[in-house]
This record gives structure tokens, sequence and C-alpha cells, in this order.
């Protein structure tokens, strides 16, 4: 009886020993399976950015005015890349304005940007970094532009409108091809595009390049003008953004478009915008931007308010900013 209950016991403890080890193996297994992490064809990311520049004078003898400059802007980025098609998505919201004291009770717009890009993407092979691709491109701004301010008697102020909501608006769309030799640079080729410039203010319509709607209308009447005009023509797009050491960001666009229908191969309208960026701390750094636009449409007084005529333009902008990343980059 005694040699049974050791026998017993023997066999019960080999019993809850294996399952004890099936137990420990069957947990390492799904540990094992659980380590594998599933494919992320999403990507999603977006910065926030607050720029504030002041300045305060007492008692200076070479004079000056007290201002404050304060910008907000919001980059989202929403890609997708699965096998051979990627996807790639930005939406900018640049929104700023300039307080100074010699023009009390008026706040004058100083940043003001609304675009939009997409592009869909095929490679040619796995191994390739050319794509074929469908580019499209929405650029326009929120509220109106004013320049050449004067106050009357009550103290309000009133000036002339430069532009407005969707006044000008820029719309292209293009089939081409991408080549994306590394993550931080793409150089895109559309030599087939098709844009409409679009002014929804009448006033504005002649100085954005639209056509009168009758030859024989008065052309110094806004309302005579279409309010949008139809381009066709090849587009070249490069974008570069890297970090050239832990605390320098750089990033650039160069768009180069030539118009078929007016004056071919020759680069019509160019847009270059540089951004730098220096970090000082976690979420606050330096920047500075710049932005050149050249469009022969676009018809510009002189400060001397000279007669409109074609011109370079050029804004830049240094701030303070403090910014912020939901995402990953």
């Amino acid at each position: 009886m005694k040699k049974l209950l050791i026998l017993t016991a023997i066999l019960l403890a080999g019993f809850w020993g294996a399952r004890a080890q099936d137990a420990v193996q069957a947990a390492a297994d799904t540990t094992a399976v659980a380590e594998e992490p599933a494919p992320q064809y999403w990507k999603k990311f977006v910065t926030f950015d607050l720029g504030f520049n002041q300045t305060a004078l007492w008692n200076w003898a070479s004079g000056g005015y007290n201002t404050a400059t304060l910008r907000i802007g919001i980059d989202g980025n929403i890609n997708y890349a699965r096998d051979l098609v990627t996807w790639t998505n930005r939406l900018q919201l640049m929104y700023g304005f300039l307080w100074s004291a010699d023009k009390e009770n008026l706040l004058q717009k100083s940043a003001d940007l609304m675009q939009f890009e997409s592009r869909f993407g095929y490679k040619t092979s796995e191994a390739s970094f050319w794509k074929y691709t469908a580019d499209l491109t929405f650029k326009s701004q929120f509220s109106d532009s004013y320049d050449s301010y004067k106050q009357d008697e009550k103290g309000m102020w009133s000036g002339t409108l430069k532009s407005g909501l969707f006044s000008p608006g820029y719309l292209t769309f293009g089939l081409g091809m991408s080549w994306d030799p590394a993550p931080w640079f793409s150089l895109n080729i559309s030599p087939v595009t098709g844009g409409f410039i679009f002014c929804g203010i009448p006033e504005l319509r002649k100085g954005y390049g639209m056509h009168l709607i009758d030859p024989d209308s008065d052309p110094t009447v806004g309302g005579n003008y279409h309010s949008s005009l139809f381009q066709l023509g090849a587009q070249v797009k490069a974008n570069l953004k890297a970090s050239v050491s832990d605390i320098l960001t750089y990033e650039t666009q160069l768009i180069l478009f030539t118009d078929y229908l007016n004056h071919p191969f020759v680069w019509n309208r160019v847009n270059w915008d540089n951004k730098f960026g220096f970090l000082v701390g976690k979420y606050i750094k330096l920047a500075f931007d710049t932005w050149l636009i050249y469009d022969p449409v676009v018809m510009i007084a002189g400060k001397d308010r000279s007669e409109p005529r074609q011109r370079v333009q050029f804004k830049e902008f240094f701030s303070f900013t403090f910014t912020y990343t939901i995402g990953q980059k």
C-alpha cells in the first residue's frame, strides 16, 4: 500500500510538472508572437508652432515704436506606404499679425497661408527610386490683406486691398514621375500639369492676370474680368527636408512652372520656400523662414505707387517659437 501511494505521488508530480512546462512554453510562444508588431502602413504626425516677437522702447533717443508680432502655424502630415504604393498628404496652415504703436487699434497681417499637397505614387519596381505620380496642390490665404493704410478723422484705418480668401487661389494637378533617392529628398517632374488661378474679388482680378469677358468692355471695371484663369503646362517640384545636426533643421521647396499656352519652355512661375530651425530647448526653437515668388501674371505696384508690373516678391520672418509635435515623424 505504501509503495502504491509513493508511485501515485510520483506520477502526479510528473503530470503537474509536464502541465507546468507546457504552460511555460505556451506563454513563451504567446510572448514571441506578441513581440512581432503588426505592419504599420500609415504614419501620422502634426506639428504646432507658436512664434512671438516683441519690441518695447522707453525714452529711446533714436526713436521707434513698440511692436508685437504673433504667428501660429500647423503642419499636419498623413502618409501611406505599402509595397509599391505610396500616398503622401500635407496640410500647412499659418496666420500671424503685427501690432505697432504708430497704428493704434490696428492689427496688420504679417503671415497668412493655406496650403494642401497630396501625391499618389506607384514605384516602377521594389528597388527603384522612380515612381509614377499624380500630384495635387491647393494654395490660398484666410483673410483680406491691405497696404498703404490711412486714418480718417474718426481714427478708423483703411487701406488698399491686395488679396482675400480664395483671392487669389491656386489649384494644380499634374501627372508625371518622381525620383526619391532618400527619405529626405524628392524630385517630381510633371510634364502634364493643369491649373487654375481663381479670384473671387472682382476688383483684384485684373492684377492676378484674369482675362476680360468681352475684349471691348471697360478694362478698369473689375466685374468685366473672368473669375479664373486656366493654365496648362509642365511643373518641376523639388523637396528637401533634413536635420543638419541634432539642433539644426532645414527644409526647402522649389516649384517651377511653365505654361504651354503662354510663353512655353520659359519658367513662368517660380516659388521657393525655405525654413531654418535652431533648437534651443526641447520645445523652443529659433525659426527663420523665407518665401520668394515670381509670377508674371501678377501685376504689383511699386512702393512709390508707380505703374503695376511684373516684380519678384520676397518675404522673410524670424521668430522665437514654441513647437510641439504629436505623432511619429
